[in-house]
């Protein structure tokens, strides 16, 4: 198994876990507030490259 399929097995994981132990809606705003708090830690710089590379991604 590949280190990002590890990485995404133990998010849900851990996003079950949560949803076990806390209300529906701290989950969810922890799911989403994680990584939206990270890309606006990025610099424009990194955010821009971000970006440049999920377009790759898709074939753009």
């Amino acid at each position: 198994m590949s280190k990002n399929a590890k990485i995404a097995v133990g998010g849900v994981g851990v996003g079950l876990i949560l949803l076990i132990w806390l209300p529906w809606w701290v989950s969810f705003l922890i799911v989403v507030g994680v990584p939206a708090i990270a890309y606006l830690a990025l610099d424009s710089s990194q955010r821009r490259r971000l970006r440049r590379v999920a377009r790759k991604e898709l074939g753009r």
